[in-house]
């Protein structure tokens, strides 16, 4: 089983994402703002500029263990369902440290965590780049396979 960190380890762990995540906003305009979560502790969103994608939000939640992200990708397919997931699964193949699920009212996010010991600002950059670059890279052809007839 996987180490459980005490507060001391979180509340540093808190303050490294928050200058991580000040830094990579001071250095990158594709992310467009990051805020923390008023309600839920130790919760970040930070929103990213795209280009197929208006915006992509990534949600990071810091627990005991892990480090959970997602992303909402887009609601639930209209149409055509088993060329829709049938595309997403072939996606999951080729993805490290995250995937496609199915959430609430079927809504298709893309999930993944990372356990707190590799966390630093390196593997914090891998997770946003790499959700961002999915779902810029997914979200056009998802789109047109689920909501076909609407976009014709």
């Amino acid at each position: 089983m996987s180490e459980v960190h005490g507060e001391a380890e979180l509340a540093a762990l808190e303050v490294a994402i928050d200058s991580w995540l000040a830094q990579a906003q001071a250095d990158n305009p594709v992310l467009a703002a990051v805020d923390r979560d008023a309600e839920v502790p130790m919760r970040w969103y930070a929103r990213l500029r795209g280009e197929e994608k208006d915006f992509t939000t990534v949600w990071l939640t810091l627990g005991q263990r892990t480090l959970r992200y997602e992303t909402y990708v887009m609601p639930a397919p209209e149409e055509n369902h088993e060329r829709f997931y049938e595309h997403l699964l072939r996606r999951n193949d080729s993805l490290v440290g995250a995937h496609f699920s199915i959430g609430a009212e079927d809504a298709v996010f893309l999930r993944g965590e990372l356990p707190v010991a590799v966390l630093d600002a390196a593997e914090l950059d891998r997770v946003l780049g790499t959700l961002y670059a999915t779902v810029e890279r997914c979200f056009r052809p998802a789109l047109g396979i689920g909501f076909e007839s609407r976009l014709r």
